[in-house]
């Protein structure tokens, strides 16, 4: 099982011939793609974005197809997953991680596309008709509560029915008085400002002291979650502050595979989990998350930082999940060479995103663009004093 069985009989996409990586620089991250020929002439993409070490999942999926991609059926999902996963010795991590999500997405494309079906149809097919999405990355800036407060109003002019946002700077572990009553104040203007649903960004940072202050300083703004207020290295002490809290928790998008998931349901730590479609084992793993996260009665508001590609698959993924609530985009804050990189990346309206309707993912990646905004391989830091601006 371990090896690619060439013996076997094929399916309608063929085997795996070929497989090559693309990245293309932004004014905010590199995105990077896979992609995987067969010898049936069709080609599948997938994201393998990381948001600081592109040229790390480039390299890595390179090696992993000629270890354990070229000659296989692209139909044997569990197969290659395991493959790839057992096959090379991951043991959990983000690079690995990325590059194995990124390539599940690819096979569902190539799936789809040699039974003309559009990919969700392989995953449960449709309990919605539309996605509902929420807007992230709109706060670029000056952090403060007036700024914060007109730019949430563009938002959801555009038609956006929920926004997440983190107000808290640079913080890390404590925040002094003046921050603290700054972030709060931040909440409470975008709260004033916009009637829709607010989801408050912890990015991981907090120890257990101000995290829990922070509970009870954002219980007036009617919080859709708090998402991440602690490290994971403390994930046994997300449970404790859950019970104290006033509006649901959310996290795992740090979570690369139902193993390291485990102990996030084991603890009950969160109300709803974050997987990401492109770091969580794609499809094929965050099904099976999904149906965890049922039966411990969270619900799954996939992580998304990524680029339309992401966002495309994600669609897919989530359109036969009944426990799914809501999708994180960054699509409204990226340049337009973007969605003509990704040609076919679905479109958000009104704050939604329809069914489907292109074999596979729909999406095609166009070689001149990329050619035209080569990677930058730029550091973003999230603990740098202005990192919202997202102008470094």
């Amino acid at each position: 099982m371990l090896t690619v069985n060439t013996t076997r009989p094929v399916g309608p996409a063929g085997r795996i011939s070929r497989v090559e990586t693309l990245t293309l620089g932004t004014a905010w991250r590199d995105f990077s793609y896979v992609r995987i020929h067969t010898d049936q002439g069709l080609s599948g993409v997938g994201e393998i974005t990381h948001p600081y070490r592109g040229r790390e999942t480039c390299s890595l999926a390179t090696a992993m197809a000629e270890r354990h991609l070229i000659g296989a059926d692209p139909f044997d999902v569990e197969e290659i997953w395991l493959r790839m996963y057992q096959g090379d010795f991951l043991r959990g991590g983000d690079v690995g991680g990325i590059v194995v999500s990124g390539v599940d997405q690819a096979l569902y494309d190539l799936m789809g596309k040699a039974l003309n079906v559009p990919a969700y149809r392989l995953t449960g097919g449709a309990c919605r008709s539309e996605v509902r999405v929420y807007a992230n990355g709109w706060y670029t800036g000056e952090r403060d509560p007036a700024t914060f407060a007109q730019k949430a109003k563009e938002v959801v002019a555009r038609g956006y029915t929920a926004l997440k946002f983190d107000p808290f700077g640079a913080g890390l572990g404590e925040l002094s008085r003046e921050e603290l009553r700054r972030s709060v104040d931040i909440v409470a203007a975008v709260r004033e400002a916009v009637d829709v649903d607010l989801m408050v960004e912890g990015h991981a940072r907090f120890a257990m002291p101000t995290a829990s202050r922070l509970l009870r300083e954002l219980e007036p703004y009617d919080l859709a979650w708090f998402e991440e207020p602690l490290p994971w290295t403390h994930i046994e002490r997300y449970a404790e502050l859950r019970q104290r809290a006033p509006m649901p928790i959310s996290g795992g998008e740090h979570f690369h595979n139902r193993y390291e998931f485990a102990r996030l349901f084991d603890t009950d730590a969160v109300d709803i989990i974050q997987p990401d479609l492109s770091m969580a084992g794609g499809f094929t793993e965050v099904r099976k998350l999904a149906v965890q996260a049922e039966v411990h009665a969270m619900l799954v508001a996939p992580h998304n930082s990524n680029s339309p590609l992401c966002t495309t698959a994600s669609v897919h993924a989530v359109l036969g999940m009944a426990n799914f609530t809501i999708l994180e985009t960054f699509d409204g804050m990226l340049e337009p060479y973007v969605f003509e990189a990704v040609r076919g990346a679905l479109p958000v309206v009104d704050g939604h995103i329809g069914l489907p309707g292109a074999p596979g993912l729909g999406v095609e990646l166009v070689d001149e663009v990329f050619e035209e905004h080569p990677p930058s391989h730029r550091f973003w830091n999230l603990f740098a004093e202005g990192w919202e601006k997202r102008d470094r």
